[in-house]
């Protein structure tokens, strides 16, 4: 129980490095340069892991964050025919909404490409940094086998909370669900991920043993 308290607190605990969020959105909207980037300091990188999360390659990832940056610079400036950013106390899950709006839109394009031709991997391809050293970030290596495994509801939850580094509340706010759901949802996930990893870790120790008694 106490665990479960303690998670539940972990709600209303602020995602955000900066206390004064708001007031640097006010400051981008009136124009100022500086205020636009800190938030670009603060959120750019947190969007490109996202979207590396969700298996863009580097460079799309980057164009993903650059498209999503335009995006909120031209509403905060009101220089887009969408309107003014309106969502005043709640930028960061405006932000990530339209950040997996984005997400999502290429993970489609990927799919109806893949469809049309499985051998196209264009911006999705493995990067060099990608190429993991024999004996090297093993425990990366099941993660992120074990993230796969995981459905798409149960993903967005973990990169969210994980990646995007968002409150339960926020996350809530982003996927349009209640916050009691996605505390059961993300401690499900987890724990399908630990069982995931350790059935994968004591395969390979199996494997290991097999083939040191040949």
């Amino acid at each position: 129980m106490a665990s479960g308290r303690h998670e539940t607190e972990s709600v209303d605990q602020a995602a955000s490095p900066f206390d004064d969020v708001g007031l640097l959105v006010a400051e981008a909207a009136e124009g100022s340069s500086e205020a636009w980037a800190h938030l670009v300091a603060v959120y750019g990188r947190r969007l490109y892991t996202l979207a590396r999360s969700r298996g863009a390659g580097a460079e799309l990832a980057e164009e993903i964050t650059q498209s999503v940056l335009v995006t909120v610079s031209e509403k905060l400036s009101g220089s887009t025919e969408a309107g003014r950013y309106s969502e005043q106390g709640r930028f960061e899950a405006w932000l990530f909404r339209i950040a997996m709006n984005r997400i999502r839109d290429d993970g489609r394009k990927k799919r109806r490409r893949d469809r049309a031709n499985p051998s196209l991997r264009a911006h999705f391809s493995v990067d060099a940094e990608d190429v993991q050293t024999p004996g090297v970030d093993d425990g990366i290596a099941r993660l992120r086998e074990a993230m796969r495994g995981l459905n798409e509801s149960d993903r967005e939850v973990i990169e969210l909370r994980h990646h995007g580094r968002m409150s339960f509340k926020q996350i809530a706010e982003i996927l349009g669900e209640p916050v009691g759901t996605l505390l059961a949802r993300h401690h499900r996930a987890l724990r399908k991920l630990r069982d995931a990893i350790e059935t994968r870790t004591e395969g390979e120790s199996e494997s290991d043993i097999r083939r040191e008694a040949v």
